[in-house]
């Protein structure tokens, strides 16, 4: 009996603390929030995961915790009032939590056109050979102040290998005066084990290997007997030639393939990851880059 209650007592799930803070400052002209999230166990050790910040309950970005437990997320912010609490999603092994909401209020900016880039979910788990969908928003921002459309190409880094990702659609354009947030789908493929497929060979490498030399070697007897000596010492070196030749076949790619199938492609690594979804555009003299991060955990 007490043996069953520990092993029930190891696999309980432990309660977790999430703590965050939120320091603002002037970035050229708009205001940028660095949060940092904390999550610990009710063992006092650090959790592992991914988290989510969001403003009125609306999630802005996502991040995996690293070894400590800790996890920063850059927002930019619009201008005026904001209320961010941090979320975290939980394990197999620790409960979900949340932070206690914090007030931050956001500067009006330049009076510039620009945007903003947010993604929903912030937090996209998946097993590997599986895909996920994100749906990345650029708001704009001072669209009043456009005279001409503007363009933002969207993009990704940050994923694990043996994975990628794609934007539908990839481009968004920013018509003037719009104030209403547009849309991309974010499709983030993983990859699962595969293995070689047995080969069909049309003939064995091996038999030929042996019964065309030993062909072309009687052959090269009998040429010895009726011609010349140095008829048959040429046929000697002709054929050492050939059966090297025919001896080495069977390591070529062709035969590889044929025997052996396809190389086996490896897995997507399973783990959390911080990936960055990043919006860009630019007038022809200057480039304007704003990013947003989702958390992903391949399982």
């Amino acid at each position: 009996m007490p043996v069953l209650a520990m092993a029930a007592g190891s696999a309980r799930s432990l309660a977790t603390q999430t703590a965050m803070t939120a320091e603002t400052r002037d970035q050229d002209g708009r205001t940028q929030a660095t949060v940092q999230v904390t999550v610990t166990g009710e063992d006092g050790l650090p959790a592992q995961g991914a988290i989510a910040v969001s403003d009125h309950g609306r999630q802005l970005a996502g991040a995996a915790l690293n070894a400590e437990g800790l996890a920063t997320v850059v927002l930019d912010l619009p201008a005026g009032d904001h209320l961010l609490r941090a979320a975290y999603t939980g394990d197999a092994t620790h409960q979900a939590s949340a932070s206690l909401l914090s007030g931050v209020h956001a500067m009006s900016g330049t009076g510039n056109p620009d945007f903003q880039v947010s993604a929903s979910p912030a937090t996209l788990t998946l097993t590997a050979g599986q895909s996920g969908t994100v749906t990345a928003s650029v708001t704009p921002v001072n669209g009043a102040s456009l005279t001409t459309p503007m363009f933002v190409t969207l993009s990704c880094s940050g994923l694990p290998d043996q994975s990628s990702c794609t934007f539908t659609p990839e481009n968004i354009e920013i018509q003037p005066g719009a104030t209403a947030a547009l849309t991309s789908s974010m499709v983030v493929v993983t990859q699962m084990a595969s293995t070689a497929s047995a080969a069909h060979p049309r003939g064995d490498p091996v038999d030929w290997a042996l019964l065309l030399p030993g062909v072309f070697g009687m052959g090269g007897i009998a040429w010895g007997v009726r011609r010349r000596r140095w008829l048959s010492q040429l046929s000697l070196v002709t054929l050492v030639g050939l059966i090297t030749l025919l001896g080495t076949t069977a390591c070529n790619p062709r035969y590889n393939y044929e025997h052996h199938g396809p190389p086996t492609n490896p897995a997507t690594p399973t783990g959390s990851y911080t990936v960055s979804v990043t919006g860009q555009s630019s007038n022809g003299v200057t480039a304007t880059t704003h990013s947003t991060t989702i958390a992903l955990t391949v399982q």
